[in-house]
């Protein structure tokens, strides 16, 4: 046991240590180069970095090849290669995919169902290793037996909703990374609560090269996370869920994101199609872009203009980074009295 957990506090190190030496320097040459994106909720829009949440995903795959170099070498022993290693080939594969979407803008211009076909590729490694068990505990429906379904069906639509969705609670500095932590750590308390192998390792790994990322990400941002971060993170979440058959502690921990989608539809319902985007004001304020809520991002800034006396990025944030933690905290004490 010792050992392990020297294992993982090494691959932890490894994957934190390479994005923070890295990112300052992508930042730099970003800049150089006019990889940059607005900062949409500061008055006066300043530029900053964008695509740097793919160091996140670098230093994740490297963190995770240490883990399993540590087992090899000083143990002697496989530690779930075919798991790891379709991890890393999924993690690479969503973060080219999503970084080309970055620096080539296919998310303006392209549909977003064409977008959703573009990234299918994502899925695969899961698909191939037939990752996961065909019967599955989810929320309301109890306990369902897809059979081949799974890996063929189910396995693939996961993975590319979770990826997809993952981005739609976004355009406040920290937002995305502080949800993935969030998500990260609570997978891997759910996974060691139930004893799960191999999971709570894979979790810690990303959730350390995403808190590493967080420091240059929280408020004021020196770099944007893109969607490189976000379809791999939100892919990484599922495959997680997949692997080990923790299917309904992962949605009902996504539970934002089907409220985020809801809401969306809302929007839609009323002709609008929402931006997660503030109205700045001089004195760092931030209005609500509509006079009703169309995304989670709209409703906390109207439930922190009332807590507060008006609405910041920071505490718009913090009050949905604080939501998410909490209802995440709930069902971790769920999962210890045996209720999930």
């Amino acid at each position: 046991m010792p050992y392990r957990l020297l294992f993982l506090a090494a691959a932890a190190l490894t994957s934190a240590g390479i994005v923070l030496a890295v990112v300052p320097a992508w930042v730099r040459a970003a800049k150089e180069r006019g990889l940059v994106g607005f900062d949409m909720n500061k008055p006066g829009r300043p530029r900053v970095a964008e695509a740097g949440g793919v160091w996140a995903v670098i230093g994740a795959v490297f963190g995770l090849f240490v883990l399993e170099a540590l087992h090899r070498y000083v143990l002697d022993e496989f530690y779930y290669p075919v798991e790891l290693f379709a991890l890393v080939a999924m993690l690479l594969l969503s973060a080219f995919l999503g970084f080309m979407d970055d620096i080539l803008g296919w998310k303006r211009g392209l549909p977003r169902w064409q977008r959703v076909v573009f990234m299918a590729p994502i899925a695969l490694p899961l698909v191939v290793i037939k990752a996961g068990k065909s019967r599955m505990a989810l929320p309301l429906l109890g306990v369902v037996d897809l059979g081949m379904l799974y890996p063929l069906v189910a396995v693939p639509l996961g993975v590319l909703g979770a990826a997809n969705a993952f981005n739609m609670i976004a355009g406040l500095n920290g937002l995305e990374a502080g949800m993935a932590e969030v998500l990260l750590v609570g997978a891997a308390l759910y996974a060691h609560i139930h004893h799960v192998a191999f999971v709570p390792e894979a979790a810690a790994v990303m959730a350390s090269a995403v808190a590493a990322f967080l420091y240059y990400n929280w408020y004021p941002a020196r770099v944007f996370p893109g969607n490189a971060f976000t379809y791999s993170v939100g892919a990484y979440y599922a495959a997680l869920a997949i692997i080990g058959n923790m299917e309904k502690f992962a949605l009902a921990a996504f539970a934002p994101y089907f409220a985020e989608f809801a809401l969306f539809l809302r929007g839609l319902a009323h002709g609008v199609y929402k931006e997660n985007f503030g109205r700045p004001q001089e004195d760092g304020s931030l209005l609500p872009p509509y006079d009703r809520a169309y995304s989670l991002t709209h409703a906390a800034m109207m439930a922190a203009a009332k807590l507060w006396g008006r609405a910041t990025e920071r505490n718009t944030v913090a009050l949905l980074l604080a939501g998410e933690a909490l209802w995440v905290a709930t069902l971790l004490l769920l999962a210890l009295h045996g209720a999930l």
